[in-house]
């Protein structure tokens, strides 16, 4: 079974309030098995537009990544980030088929 991914790209408005959003997301994150692959890290943007923080979180599935979204606790969270911060994210089904080679 493919993993899950959310793809995020973030501006954090207020970095202090922003700080319990993180606070508050860490139980739904353990709670459906999230790992964090890239937490803000260094970037360069050669191509279309980004923000200043860019986050890839990994699921067992894609179905625990789409129940971590929608789970009261995240949802919880969420309202905490809104009104500090701008973000684009995608949930998405990883890849499993075959690779160049």
């Amino acid at each position: 079974m493919p993993k899950g991914y959310w793809i995020a790209h973030v501006d954090v408005d207020d970095l202090e309030q922003y700080k319990r959003y993180v606070a508050a997301n860490a139980a739904p994150f353990k709670q459906f098995g999230a790992r964090f692959l890239v937490r803000a890290g260094r970037f360069e943007n050669p191509e279309g537009s980004s923000r200043s923080r860019n986050v890839v979180l990994e699921f067992p599935s894609y179905q625990a990544a789409l129940d971590c979204w929608h789970s009261p606790e995240y949802q919880a969270a969420l309202k905490l980030r809104q009104p500090v911060s701008t973000s684009d994210l995608v949930i998405i089904e990883g890849y499993d088929g075959p690779q160049p080679g």
